[in-house]
Formats: structure tokens, sequence, C-alpha cells
């Protein structure tokens, strides 16, 4: 006789009778325990959790992969584990550990398996795939997987079964390769049917898995862009599917397709089908007829598809009233929401300014701003912070809202830790900003160890940090008092700049030539630094100007010499040095007019000083100035602005 269904829990709880019969060789037994099993574990993750501590997971896995056993048995034994697989993320941990993925693959990949066990095993195949952690490379290691489960979710097959490969597809695109991956076993075609099928529950895994595709992938972009299903291309079906009439999550998903074939560069940013379209739909779903979640993946998707083109940006900010629906979702409780409007918020303000002011006019955003800066969430933090980077670049909220919330303060509070990578990054490009002449932060931020912080910064294993380092420093240089500048030169130190000089990123090369540059930008200050670092500062340009860079690279090593020529008094530092002599005689005749010009204003701040025109002409300088002036057409642009800053005219 079966035992009743409270034994049965009681049963599971606290005592081992069960687990017995679970071995017995007898099939009543054996079934009546998986049966107690099976409506023990159902809603109770307790219970879940208890059967998985007790070591019955191996046996559940034995029953279902013995072939031997009765039909129902090994269904039964799938149906726990399904159940389990339901449970919390270290009970599927624990699944995982058990080979238990592996099991259910090759039940569901084996043809000859029954129709309902196969279906079971599906649905737990679907629901532990869900999980980050889960091995998905099991399925991709043979493309056949893949096909094989196209095949089975065929239009003869149920829509259950249909619905589970659907979205055991979703998660398998982590990696470009995963992503051809599918595209390689036709998942592409697959998809297009589910979209137009009809039914909500095929079309919406349908949608994301495309859209996982998509992502950042040319190459799969280009082939969606280019398949048609029962004469119908997919863009087609994904623009109809944007319609009003159509469930919400499905105007959601293929407005996420379609913004990630434009970012992949499949469809341009002018496309009506994401100017009139795509662009308008995500406007709308983030206003406050929708759900929060609903409008939070809205803003968030809507970010990205205008995160780099400033017209989609303009069109955004005046696309039902997004603005105001934005400021609306900010103040929602939802991580989420706050971080899907702060990052939309980013993208909208990124280069308009007219997009700033509105944005910062609205009641509040301020405050919600700098209370994003101090939220739990990383995320969100992340977030508000893009959003103030994105602010940072109007010159008039630097020197009034953000003077008035004193930002930096928060900001520099965001470096105390261990922030991500990603946070360090965006904090740091913002703080640049705040560190231009005009911005009324630039003094305090000094005050608080800025220097030493940035300093710090430019040692960093990861470029971008490097160059925002770098980057910060050049601005707080920028017309800065002799203190400000000999801080920095102390506190960076000359070998740091050699180090930055050779670095493999150029723009970190550029940024710190342009520090040096504005060091050495006021008459008394190059005085100052050259009688002491005159060593230092002249092997730093002939670094620069013997090493394999591009002429822009060269041309700001000129710019720094041009400076020490006009503003040392004391001392010919460039004069004394052979090989920059050497450089700016090759580059008056070379065919590169940055370079032209280049060694044109130092030789120009050279002349200015009396008693030099026997060395130059000694040194071939003035012959190869000579001769650049007879190579270059006297209608040109380039000999005006040659006759203009040399000012000598026919005088040679």
């Amino acid at each position: 006789m079966a035992l009743e269904p409270f034994a049965c829990f009681m049963d599971v709880e606290n005592s081992r009778s069960y687990i017995d019969e679970l071995y017995s060789e007898d099939t009543y037994k054996c079934q009546e325990a998986i049966v107690c099993l099976k409506n023990a574990v159902i809603g109770s993750n307790k219970k879940k959790g208890s059967v998985i501590s007790q070591g019955i997971v191996p046996r559940l896995i034995a029953l279902l992969r013995d072939d031997t056993k009765d039909p129902n048995l090994r269904l039964d034994a799938a149906i726990v584990i399904g159940s389990l697989a339901k449970g919390t993320e270290s009970q599927v941990h624990s699944l995982i550990y058990y080979e238990t993925v592996q099991v259910l693959l090759s039940i569901v990949l084996n043809s000859g398996t029954d129709r309902r066990l196969m279906e079971t095993c599906l649905g737990a195949l679907k629901t532990i795939l869900q999980y980050p952690f889960a091995p998905i490379e099991l399925l991709h290691c043979n493309i056949g997987n893949l096909v094989r489960l196209i095949q089975l979710a065929s239009p003869d097959s149920s829509i259950q079964c249909q619905v589970y490969v659907a979205n055991i597809f979703v998660p398998l695109c982590h990696s470009s390769h995963q992503q051809k991956n599918l595209c390689q076993a036709n998942v592409i075609p697959f998809l297009a049917r589910l979209m137009i099928s009809q039914l909500t529950i095929l079309q919406v895994p349908a949608l994301k898995c495309l859209a996982a595709m998509c992502f950042t992938n040319k190459y799969v972009s280009d082939i969606v862009c280019m398949t048609c299903h029962e004469e119908r291309s997919i863009l087609d079906i994904l623009t109809g599917l944007l319609s009003r009439t159509r469930d919400v999550q499905i105007q959601l998903s293929a407005s996420r397709c379609l913004t990630y074939l434009h970012r992949s560069g499949s469809l341009r940013a002018d496309d009506y089908r994401i100017v009139y379209k795509t662009l308008p739909s995500l406007a709308r779903l983030c206003s406050e007829d929708f759900d929060e979640e609903t409008r939070a993946t809205a803003a968030e998707t809507l970010a990205y598809l205008a995160e780099i083109d400033s017209e989609l940006q303009r069109l955004a900010a005046i696309s039902h009233h997004l603005i105001c629906s934005l400021a609306n979702l900010i103040r929602c409780p939802s991580p989420l929401s706050r971080q899907g409007a702060f990052r939309c918020f980013a993208s909208l303000a990124a280069n308009d300014e007219d997009i700033r002011k509105r944005i910062i006019e609205m009641d509040g955003l301020m405050e919600e701003v700098l209370n994003g800066l101090k939220d739990t969430c990383p995320e969100v933090r992340l977030s508000a912070v893009r959003c103030l980077h994105s602010l940072s670049r109007s010159v008039q909220l630097l020197r009034t809202t953000f003077q008035d919330h004193s930002v930096w303060r928060p900001l520099m509070d965001l470096l105390v830790g261990e922030p991500s990578l990603e946070l360090l990054t965006v904090v740091t490009s913002t703080i640049c900003n705040l560190l231009l002449e005009f911005s009324p932060a630039k003094e305090p931020m000094l005050d608080s160890g800025a220097v030493e912080m940035l300093c710090e910064l430019t040692k960093h294993s990861d470029p971008a940090l490097r160059l925002n380092g770098s980057w910060a420093l050049m601005n707080m240089a920028f017309q800065a008092e002799q203190k400000v500048k000999s801080k920095i030169i102390d506190t960076l130190g000359t070998d740091r700049i050699f180090q930055l000089l050779s670095d493999a990123d150029e723009r970190v090369i550029m940024k710190t030539l342009g520090l040096l540059r504005n060091l050495l930008s006021n008459t008394l200050h190059i005085e100052n630094i050259m009688s002491e670092h005159s060593s230092e500062v002249l092997r730093a340009v002939n670094l620069v100007l013997d090493g394999p860079h591009p002429p822009e690279v060269k041309e700001q090593a000129l710019i720094i010499i041009s400076n020490i020529t006009a503003g040392a008094r004391d001392k010919d530092y460039v004069m004394e040095d052979e090989n920059i002599i050497k450089k700016i005689r090759e580059f008056l005749v070379v065919s590169d007019n940055k370079l032209q010009m280049g060694a044109v204003f130092v030789v120009r701040n050279l002349m200015e000083k009396g008693g030099r025109q026997k060395m130059l002409r000694e040194s071939g300088i003035l012959e190869n100035l000579e001769q650049l002036l007879h190579m270059t057409p006297r209608d040109s642009q380039f000999y005006e602005e040659l006759l203009h800053h040399t000012a000598y005219g026919r005088r040679f």
C-alpha cells in the first residue's frame, strides 16, 4: 500500500527508511519512494536541500540513465531532478557537480528516448542552463548537439518541447565563438519560424536568443539581415513585432534585436527601422504606462542604441516625453530602474549642451544622481557616474551645478577601497573634466590629494587608467601656479615620465606630452623647471623624436621644444642639443606639414634671439628653411603660414 502523502513528507525530512527503498531492487518499493520524494520536494527548497544533503542525487541519476528500468520509474526520477533544479543556486551547483547536465543531455540527444522522458529532461536541462555557471560548453563541444535540439523542436513537436529548446538556446551566446556556433547550426531560420508563430511563449525566447546572437557580432548580424523566412526578411518580421498591438515583451525583445543589429554595424543609424520604429518604440516603453521592469529594460536598451550617435540622442530626447519618463523612473525603488534611467541620461547627454540643460533642470535630478553615487548596488553607482561624466562635459554645469553640489567629493570617495576597473575608469574620466582650468573644483581637489592619486594612476596596468591619469595631470597643469607644477613633477618623477613616453598606448604618450607642454608654458615656469630638470626634459623630447611615432606625436614634442626656446632666457638648451638640432634640420624638408610647421615654430623662436644666425646657418637649418620656402607653392595656405610664422620673407 502506498504511503499517505503526509507520511511521505515526514519520512523525507526525519527518517532514512525511504532511502533504503530507493535502492531496492523491488520496482514497486523504489517507485513508491520516488513518488514520495516527488511529492515532498515540490515547492520546498528546504526539502530539496534535505534530499541533496542525504546523497540521493547520484541514485536518481543512476535510475534515470538505466534504460533497463521501468519507464515510469525513469520518468519520475527525471521529474524529481527537474524539481531540484528549481531550487536554490547552491542546490543547482550540487546537481552540476554530480554531472546531471551530461546525463540529461545524453538522454535528450538519444533518438530512442521516450517522448515524455525526453521532454521532462529538456525541461530540467532548460532550468539548469539558465545559471551563468552552467556547463554550456557541453552543448557547444559538438555542433551536432545544437542541430539535434532544433530537430527535437520541429513544427510537429509539442509546443512545450519548442518552448524548452528556445529557452535552452538563450544562454548559449556568451562569446563570439558560441554565437557563430549557433549560426552554423542554422539556429537563425529556426528562430525566425518561432518569431512568426503568434505564440508569445515561443516568440519571446526566440527574440531573446536572436538578440544575444547579434550582440557585438557583425558576422552573425549580417547573416540575420540577409535571412528570409516564408518570403519575409527577418528585418521585416522584427519591425512588424514592434506594433503596439503586440505583447509588451515582444515589442521590447524585438527592439533589442534591432538595437543590437545597429550597434554591431549591420544597420545604419539613419535606417528607417532604427529612426522611425526602434527608437520611438523604446522611448514609449519607458513611460509610466508600463511596468517598472519593462521601463528599466527599455531605458537600458535605448541608452545603448543612442550611445555613440548624436543624432539618435537628439531624436530620443524629444520622443514621447522621454526625459520626464526617465526622471520618474530614476525615483523607482528597484536598482534596475535607477541603473537604466541613469545610463539613458548618460547616453542622451553625451554630446548636446541643450539636452544636458534639460536634464539638469528636472526637479531634484542632481540630488538623485548624487544619491546614486552612494547606492548599495554597484551597477547603480556605475550608471550614476556615467551620467555625471556626460554632464561634466558642460562648461556651464562645471561652473554652476557641479560647484553648488561639490560633486568632486563623492567622486573622490568612490576611489577609496577597491572599486571595479570599470567604475575606476569612469570616475577618473569625470575627474579629468573637473580638473579643467575653468572648473571651480580644481583647487579643492588639489588640496584633497588629487595629485598623488593621479600620479599613482599612471602606474596602473590598464591602459585606459594610465590614459586618464596622464590626461587629468595634463588638465591640472594647464595655466597652473608654479607650486602645482613643481608638485606634479616631484610626485610623478622623471623616471615615470620616461616610462609614460614609452607606453604601448599612443594616447598615453600624447597626453604625457600634453602634460610636459603645459608644465613648460610660462616663461618663469620654464626657467625654473629647466634649471632643475633640463637634462630630463631634453631626454624626454629626444625619446619621442627618435621613436617610431606618427607625425602628430612628434609634433607635440616640437611644440615643447618651441616653448623652451621661447621661454628659456638664461641658457640655450636647444642649441646645445645636437640631436634636436639635427631633427629640426631634417623635419624642415620632410613631406609632412605637421613636422615642417613644428620645426618652423622652433626656428622662429630661435631666431628671435640675437647671435644665433651664424649657428643656425652653420647647422644647415637656414639652408633647409630656404629650401622649404622655395619648394612650397606660393598660392598654398602652408606658404602663407610659413611666411607668417618665420616673419623673415626673403631675408636670406
